[in-house]
């Protein structure tokens, strides 16, 4: 009777132990995210950018079965014998990219910008169906580029997050379906000594929610992934362009893997970062610090009087991109 009761003891711990951590990741995983004050040049940027000439949106079907959207930018100068797949940043669109994918059809660089699922026109705003998702979304637009009759070599350009993200594709099973990877301000990861706290106040995520999520996945429970995890200061009157959350899905696979020195491992082919010296929510000079001690061949070059904005939606500096893109 003393073994009996003293293992019902144990058992009865262990439950309250359990019920006690079931609580605690319940109350982490209920603290919602709270809207940060809106960044007057992230608005500006948007708002002021060039958007004469812009092309109408097409569509693609992913292996889902879902329609995603992209612009397609033909040359209207010289063709030069290379394209490009253009990523925006957090929270845009394709819509964000159309300076920088004009100057590259100035120099015969033909282009395509998608609508990253969750964003624009593709899918849910917001959200995605599973953490990899949008890696076979970029396997399933490359198909369909190849299908068009397109049998150049492409280069993989990505902004802010979207560079985060290229620099998932480029050290990933798909990066033989570039070429070339250039990122523009990247967004590495938080642990990356060139990421500002929160971005520069861009972001501001529910630190215990995210928490709350990765401890259930390390643990086997796929579980509330749909919920938003991060809010973005993006303006009220924008809404339909920007989107201004990100489920924990969404931010998990929009960007760089976690530990993105791994993916810089990953990469075989050549880099180019570029970046602004004077970016708001990155710190340009940690670049070369970040990629320190790994294996990617990376070139660096950093634009002086240029903004994190700027290197897409500036005149003076898009140019210094689109060159770089057309004929390093």
């Amino acid at each position: 009777m003393r073994v009996l009761w003293g293992g019902l003891n144990v058992v009865r711990w262990l439950l309250a132990a359990v019920g006690l951590a079931a609580l605690v990741l319940s109350a982490m995983i209920a603290v919602p995210v709270k809207r940060p004050a809106t960044l007057p040049f992230i608005a500006d940027a948007v708002r002021d950018a060039d958007n004469q000439g812009i092309p109408p949106l097409q569509t693609f079907r992913a292996r889902d079965g879902s329609i995603l959207s992209y612009r397609h930018y033909v040359p209207s100068g010289q063709r030069v014998q290379r394209a490009a797949v253009l990523i925006h940043g957090s929270s845009g669109s394709s819509y964000a990219m159309h300076p920088l994918a004009k100057a590259l059809a100035a120099r015969g660089v033909e282009s395509f910008v998608p609508d990253i699922r969750g964003h624009g026109a593709s899918g849910t705003h917001g959200d995605i169906g599973y953490i990899g998702q949008l890696d076979d979304d970029m396997a399933d637009l490359v198909a369909h580029i190849r299908s068009t009759g397109v049998s150049l070599p492409l280069t993989l350009v990505g902004h802010s997050s979207g560079g985060g993200f290229a620099l998932r594709i480029a050290g990933s099973a798909n990066q033989n379906l570039f070429v070339r990877t250039v990122l523009l301000s990247p967004m590495l990861g938080i642990d990356s000594p060139s990421t500002r706290p929160n971005a520069g106040g861009w972001a501001s995520p529910s630190i215990p929610r995210i928490i709350g999520l990765i401890i259930l996945r390390n643990i086997g429970i796929i579980c509330c992934e749909g919920l938003p995890v991060v809010a973005f200061a993006t303006p009220e009157n924008l809404q339909n362009i920007l989107t201004s959350q990100y489920s924990f899905r969404l931010l998990s696979n929009f960007g760089a893997r976690r530990d993105f020195h791994a993916d810089l491992n990953g990469v075989k082919g050549p880099m180019t970062l570029i970046a602004g010296a004077n970016d708001e929510l990155m710190v340009a000079s940690k670049y070369e610090e970040a990629v320190k001690g790994t294996a990617a061949k990376m070139n660096f070059r950093i634009l002086e009087g240029a903004n994190h904005m700027d290197v897409v939606s500036s005149a003076r500096f898009t140019d210094v991109v689109a060159e770089d893109v057309a004929t390093r």
